[in-house]
């Protein structure tokens, strides 16, 4: 069985859902200036160049600090309003509270607390805001599960220090650290650091300008040095916070038994997941990056403090999110590329969402029983979904079925792993609870929630909520503890 206190809820994210961009004294991020987009037309960012015109450009073409972030009045930016839970969090919280959540994963957007990101003084308007949402959760006996920073940072210290490459970064989000630990003592137990550590890379997550692999390596280790000490902050406030780090885990397998698709994918493994849950669960660089970075001549600059930092600020827990396996391979002809000479292959045994995700509901046990065996540290499934284009039919509801037999058979394999494999499991998050904004496309139309949004790829719409079929399949779900799916 499952724990007494397994945290069943959702999770959605500050850019995607919160909106009110404006509103009480929340500063510019860089999720800001990102427009929308789609499966074949990739966002972008909007500056003013050096003859003060609005251009739009891709993180891989943003080559220097000439450029300064910039808003077009006539372009739509879908984290402005999002879906508006800053005006809307009493009608959605209590949304959760019906489906019988135990637990809310959300984030907190670090520019609603400091505008800036550099200041001493933090905005009282933004600080009373989450005060808000948490009370609200509270009061349905709902836990809040925050993550300090989630796919976004002030355009300020982005503009100025070209964001996580500068020390001074860490300074910026300590204080903003302690500042919510210390607000939110006694209402906040379950923290996270940095929202899918492995996936950050360029302006809209590091604020950097003319990335490369020496600047992206020493960025890094100044997260990872952030995170570190935000857990030691956390635990001093209040010695009952449990911090955890936030991994993207994309299970992969090598294409065939051909002994150099196997090492391929340990290589790829190792470099593009496991190196980040390394660092912050066991305090150290492992061997393998360390050889990596002497091949590539990679130099981390660090302080002379640094090691001791990352040995005493190992994570409580590690949270995760799954949607998906894929495949490396040797082959050259295969078709999909990840860069750095590794390529992808279709997998024959899974079929696809409309998205070209494959859909491995088995990959999350094996994903589980890797991770608990690795690293012995209580695990948590912070995000799994399916996104599809959801329709409402002439009855006025949305019969998600394909919603459901996802859920229904990750929850299952999610089951076996720790009713069967021993695995420590915290909770479960699905992506998305109530509709939001697509991250990576910028779409509405790639919805992952139980309750619908009226709103479409521009913006426009009523943000009625209505609750679909697999708000009541979960619901039940959630009343019987995982016994009734």
């Amino acid at each position: 069985m499952l724990k007494k206190d397994f945290l069943w809820g959702g999770a959605t994210a500050a850019n995607q859902f919160e909106g009110g961009y404006q509103e009480g004294g929340r500063g510019l991020a860089t999720s800001d200036t990102k427009t929308n987009g789609s499966l074949t037309c990739k966002r972008k960012h909007s500056f003013l160049n050096e003859n003060n015109e609005i251009i739009y450009l891709h993180e891989s073409e943003l080559i220097s600090h000439q450029y300064q972030a910039a808003l077009d009045p006539n372009m739509y930016y879908p984290s402005h309003k999002a879906v508006d839970f800053y005006h809307h969090y009493q009608q959605d919280i209590a949304l959760m509270a019906e489906m019988g959540f135990k637990c809310y994963r959300m984030s907190i957007s670090w520019t609603r607390i400091f505008p800036n990101g550099n200041e001493f003084i933090p905005n009282e308007e933004g600080l009373k805001f989450y005060d808000d949402v948490f009370n609200e959760c509270l009061k349905y006996g709902i836990q809040p599960v925050v993550t300090l920073n989630h796919f976004d940072m002030p355009v300020y210290l982005a503009q100025h220090q070209d964001g996580w490459l500068s020390r001074n970064t860490v300074d910026c989000f300590l204080r903003y650290c302690q500042t919510v630990f210390e607000r939110y003592k006694g209402k906040v137990k379950y923290w996270m650091t940095f929202n899918e550590i492995n996936l950050l890379r360029g302006y809209a997550t590091l604020g950097i300008h003319e990335m490369n692999t020496q600047k992206y390596y020493q960025a890094l280790h100044h997260l990872f040095i952030a995170s570190a000490k935000a857990v030691q902050l956390g635990h001093q406030i209040d010695s009952d916070n449990q911090i955890g780090m936030m991994l993207a885990n994309i299970l992969t397998y090598p294409e065939t038994c051909n002994p150099a698709d196997i090492a391929l994918e340990l290589n790829v493994s190792r470099r593009l997941k496991y190196f980040f849950s390394d660092v912050q669960c066991r305090g150290y660089y492992p061997s393998y990056i360390l050889k990596q970075w002497e091949k590539e001549n990679i130099e981390i600059i660090k302080e002379s403090q640094d090691d001791q930092i990352l040995k005493d600020g190992c994570v409580d827990y590690i949270g995760f999110s799954y949607y998906n396996s894929g495949v490396v391979t040797t082959r050259e002809d295969a078709g999909m590329s990840l860069g750095n000479g590794v390529n992808m292959a279709q997998n024959p045994y899974l079929k696809e969402s409309e998205w070209k995700w494959p859909i491995d509901p088995i990959g999350l046990r094996i994903s589980l029983n890797i991770l608990w065996d690795r690293y012995q540290k209580p695990l948590f499934i912070v995000e799994n979904g399916f996104g599809a284009q959801d329709t409402i039919d002439e009855d006025g509801c949305i019969h998600d079925e394909y919603r459901i037999h996802y859920m229904r058979d990750h929850i299952r394999e999610m089951k076996k792993a720790v009713e069967e494999d021993g695995v420590d499991l915290m909770g479960y998050t699905p992506w998305g609870c109530i509709d939001l904004v697509s991250a990576g496309t910028g779409e509405m139309k790639k919805r992952y929630g139980m309750v619908y949004v009226d709103m479409d790829d521009e913006g426009k719409g009523s943000l009625k909520r209505i609750r679909k079929d697999s708000f009541y399949w979960y619901q039940k779900v959630i009343q019987s503890h995982g016994e009734c799916l």
